[in-house]
């Protein structure tokens, strides 16, 4: 492809490795030079390899590259660890993956004015594995208002310029030179094994030959026209048939162009340019070309910007991204014009934490019924509907407030056993304690009833008020230690409704805990149904709080904020998922947990015989226990239940996310090893416990309005809290 261009010809440097015998004498030679200066980069490359995340496995290795034009040897390391730093930038707009699929692109530019900004962002993205060049002309003093050369390089043939551009950037990239441009003879020995070619000549012939050749060969021709941004794509690999220009010339043929004055071709330039698209300046200039200005003007700053549309264009084609034929316009005039405010970033911050849920009912059975409701659910989501009257309450699970993570319904069925633990709490306070049961019915799949008496539980009554000021705590703990006092009261709590702690205090197996429970964080983003349910619980500025999970109560830091607001977008979600990326989503909750004094597991032994929805109420009434002991001894609680909580078998893994059942398999295996639950025993909650300052703020509930209703139990219930989904 080299044409004869004389002494100036050297474009590509000589890479040498001084471990073969061919290449050491010469190197040596160089060395010994005076003329030649040495450069070794080596020692710094090895430096910033090392800082480089996943880097190549490979061991780097030395090499030296000879730059003739520059008399300069320098010292760098091999072609892989000198991509793996140099694109490492590139991550992940491009993956590894991705730039591997450019790699293999073989591009053709022919014009070496537009074309040498074309040329080398594509090599400055990595975006091709080899470039072949064309231009017979010479660089000029008045060229380098747009092509990014200096005045060492006028008199040198513009595709030998880009060349040593190039080369200087990357010295393993290939590139082929044609010093005599492109003709009709010799464009189908350009074209032949590209896999675009961009056109960016002056001469109007040679456009269309380039054209007709692509044609043949079914290669993608681009062209960037630098005003107003006017770029063209035409797909002659998909539609070999495709007229040239769009067909803007009609039945004219390169024939019909060849040999033409600049006047003559004026009129065919302008069908393919739409005059009046043009901008006003350019159709202005163009009217004084050969009066008072030489040739059609070009700017520099739009010459890159119609690079950088250029080398996107490639990247499509390389990655097999949509990229139809046809026209754009990228007008940069235009984007400024439309310069406006930008809107406020969605503030999550409140003036004031709000008002706290304070206690309202006014009579004892309605007290019962709003100690109940103030019970903790997922999502907050109050799974359940109260009914009641003087005789006793009812509670109905409601099916529609179930989501993905509730298996079966077992984490409703833990929320109404904290919400009949918390009406028997209040009964007991009020004198009303009485028999209760638990069932399970073909209409609301869970019942849970409480008969009003006349009895009394001192150790029940003790948690009624501690019910009414429960809170969740997600601020970071100081991490201080747990008495085997405290450990042994909270034990306790949950023996009293037949279950079981599970607990771990060591900082190193809080440490695992944190990954274990951040890992299942990460993937609940990652699978679709998960994230969409997750975000559909939060409750952000201006959106009702009596539900769902109120935002200032995560205690999000300036940081979490802005992560917060890339995690809800599923694009951004979608992507890290295609990369089996994503370890930074589970970091909000490894943070926490990191910083607690321990993490508890409150679990049911259900032997001989398979775990019911009343056994995983009993398991709630337990966990709730356990949450009232550890706020009377002064404990910050969170829940940190993870995806696999509910999960008894490997289907309902699936079912939760089947993209990722084998990671959660492995995940609840080891967690289950790391507090030690046996098989046969169920889990109904995961809680971080920490020493920290108060919640900003708590969460709310349904309202209980001043009066009672009927409910369908032939019984009352404050108006507000009916079946409300």
């Amino acid at each position: 492809m080299n044409g004869d261009a004389g002494p100036d010809a050297d474009y590509r440097p000589l890479i040498l490795d001084e471990s073969a015998p061919d290449d050491a004498p010469m190197l040596a030679q160089l060395r010994k030079s005076a003329r030649i200066r040495i450069l070794d980069l080596r020692d710094v490359l090895r430096v910033e390899l090392g800082k480089v995340t996943n880097p190549v496995e490979q061991e780097p290795a030395d090499r030296w590259v000879y730059y003739p034009w520059r008399r300069t040897v320098v010292g760098l390391l091999d072609e892989i660890s000198y991509r793996a730093i140099r694109l490492d930038r590139n991550r992940n707009k491009l993956t590894r993956e991705e730039q591997r699929r450019l790699g293999a692109q073989r591009i053709g530019v022919v014009g070496q004015s537009v074309g040498h900004a074309c040329a080398y962002t594509i090599a400055l993205e990595g975006g091709c594995g080899m470039l072949r060049l064309a231009d017979f002309d010479e660089i000029e003093l008045s060229n380098l208002n747009r092509v990014p050369g200096n005045i060492f390089d006028i008199g040198v043939n513009k595709s030998i310029v880009t060349a040593r551009r190039i080369a200087e950037l990357d010295p393993y990239l290939p590139v082929e030179v044609c010093t005599a441009g492109v003709t009709e003879d010799s464009v189908d020995e350009f074209l032949t094994g590209l896999t675009v070619v961009i056109e960016e000549c002056d001469s109007l012939d040679i456009k269309f030959a380039v054209r007709e050749g692509a044609r043949r060969h079914r290669v993608p021709l681009l062209m960037e026209t630098s005003d107003r941004g006017l770029f063209d794509v035409e797909r002659y690999d998909l539609e070999p048939g495709r007229l040239p220009f769009h067909g803007l010339l009609g039945t004219t043929t390169g024939a019909d162009l060849r040999g033409l004055s600049t006047k003559d071709k004026a009129p065919h330039v302008m069908r393919i340019l739409d005059p009046g698209e043009l901008s006003a300046r350019m159709a202005a200039s163009l009217v004084e070309i050969d009066e008072t200005v030489t040739t059609w003007p070009q700017l520099g700053s739009e010459v890159q910007l119609g690079a950088a549309v250029v080398a996107a264009a490639v990247r499509r084609i390389g990655l097999g991204h949509k990229l139809s034929s046809g026209r754009v316009r990228v007008d940069l005039e235009h984007g400024l014009d439309a310069l406006a405010e930008p809107e406020p970033v969605e503030e999550t911050v409140f003036d004031g934490a709000g008002p706290s849920p304070e206690a309202t009912a006014d009579t004892p059975i309605a007290r019962v019924l709003e100690c109940a409701q103030r019970a903790p659910s997922g999502g907050n989501t109050q799974p359940w509907v109260l009914r009641g009257d003087e005789s006793g309450l009812r509670m109905d699970l409601v099916r529609t407030r179930s989501s993905a993570l509730d298996i079966g319904y077992r984490g409703s069925a833990v929320a109404i056993g904290a919400a009949l633990h918390n009406a028997r709490a209040a009964a007991a306070a009020h004198g009303l304690l009485g028999s209760h049961r638990v069932f399970e019915d073909d209409a609301s799949a869970l019942t849970a009833l409480l008969q009003y008496g006349s009895g009394e539980d001192a150790l029940l009554a003790r948690d009624y008020p501690a019910a009414l000021s429960r809170e969740t705590n997600r601020r970071l703990g100081n991490g201080a230690a747990i008495s085997d006092q405290v450990l042994a009261s909270l034990t306790a709590a949950a023996a009293a409704e037949g279950g079981t702690l599970r607990s771990v205090t060591g900082r190193a197996d809080i440490d695992l805990a944190a990954d274990l429970l951040g890992n299942s964080d990460r993937i609940r983003y990652l699978t679709p149904r998960l994230h969409e349910e997750l975000f559909a619980e939060l409750r952000w500025p201006g959106e009702d709080p009596l539900t769902g999970i109120d935002v200032r109560s995560l205690e999000l830091t300036p940081v979490e904020q802005a992560k917060m607001r890339m995690a809800r977008r599923t694009d951004v979600m979608a992507r890290l998922r295609e990369w089996s990326a994503g370890t930074a989503l589970g970091e909000y909750t490894r943070d926490r947990v990191q910083s607690s004094s321990a993490v508890v597991a409150v679990t049911l032994p259900c032997p001989g015989h398979t775990p019911s929805l009343p056994d995983y109420v009993r398991a709630g009434a337990a966990a709730q226990r356990v949450w009232l002991e550890a706020g009377r001894r002064g404990l910050a609680v969170q829940p940190v239940s993870p995806v696999f909580l509910y999960a008894r078998h490997p289907e309902e893994l699936i079912a939760i996310s089947p993209d990722f059942a084998d990671t959660l398999t492995s995940l609840q295996g080891r967690f289950l090893d790391l507090l030690g639950v046996p098989e046969h025993e169920i889990m109904a909650l995961v809680l971080r416990l920490s020493y920290a300052a108060a919640a900003t703020v708590r969460s709310r509930r349904l309202p209980f309005g001043e009066g009672l209703r009927r409910g369908p139990w032939g019984s009352s219930v404050p108006s507000g809290a009916g079946d409300r989904s």
